[in-house]
């Protein structure tokens, strides 16, 4: 009697088994199809990401080079086209060829155009390596002729522990300071500069030369200074299929090389 109990238990329970099996397949099942379709998605979207970096990549090659051979208005175009690319890192750097490309006009409303332009840049960035590249370009465009307080709200944020630029920045408001008759805040700055051990060699060594023009009373020829200035930072250039030069960690605690980003 005792193995037919257990006969009959067994079959029960078996039978439990498969109405509970026959219950949950479909949501297993439906748990699959929705995996599946998670991680198609997911690839197709990688493929997709893929090819449009590729497509921005290869275009902003195109136009580095008519602009070497000297074919603005083409590059111009070429620029504009990869500007308006889904690709961020891509699209922020035509934005800045074309926001250098625009302060070479030199008049007022050229630079203001290309000051949009650089700010533009700085809003699709992926990172803080080309945001903030954008916007020290920007900075660097209004030096010498917007209000102090503007060129240090734009600045400031840039001078922040971890930001990539922010000894550059800090040099730069220095020569701010020295353009509005502030002395002795910027040899102050050009002091802290001199004496960072994360600041590049460059960047102590016009610090210490401004400092010396400061103490020898030779302060009015800054406008010049600060011009020359102004071409210091290097081009944000990417080549065909490469990742856009710069974006790499830099060798010394998150301080890029001796150079800050110009317009072009």
């Amino acid at each position: 009697m005792t193995d037919l109990f257990e006969e009959v238990e067994e079959q029960l329970r078996s039978d439990r088994y498969r109405t509970l099996a026959r219950q949950a397949a479909p949501w297993v099942i439906a748990a699959a199809a929705i995996a599946l379709v998670v991680a198609l998605g997911i690839w197709g979207w990688q493929q997709y990401e893929r090819q449009i970096t590729d497509k921005a990549s290869e275009q902003y090659a195109v136009a580095l080079t008519d602009l070497a051979q000297g074919d603005t208005a083409k590059a111009t175009t070429e620029f504009t086209v990869v500007g308006k690319s889904p690709a961020k890192a891509y699209s922020s750097l035509a934005l800045m060829q074309l926001g250098g490309l625009k302060l070479a006009g030199g008049k007022p409303a050229d630079v203001k155009a290309a000051v949009a332009l650089f700010d533009q840049a700085a809003s699709v960035a992926p990172n803080d390596m080309l945001g903030d590249a954008a916007r020290l370009k920007s900075a660097f465009a209004i030096l010498d002729t917007a209000p102090f307080a503007e060129v240090e709200g734009r600045l400031s944020p840039l001078m922040k522990d971890g930001h990539p630029y922010r000894v550059q920045a800090r040099e730069a408001l220095a020569f701010a300071k020295l353009m509005k008759g502030d002395t002795a805040g910027a040899r102050g700055d050009f002091v802290v500069i001199s004496q960072s051990l994360d600041a590049p060699d460059g960047a102590r060594q016009r610090a210490k030369a401004a400092m010396d023009l400061i103490d020898t009373g030779s302060a009015k020829i800054v406008p010049a200074v600060v011009k020359a200035a102004e071409s210091l930072p290097p081009p944000m250039l990417v080549g065909p299929g490469g990742t856009p030069m710069g974006l790499a960690p830099p060798e010394t605690q998150g301080q890029p090389q001796d150079q800050a980003p110009a317009p072009q």
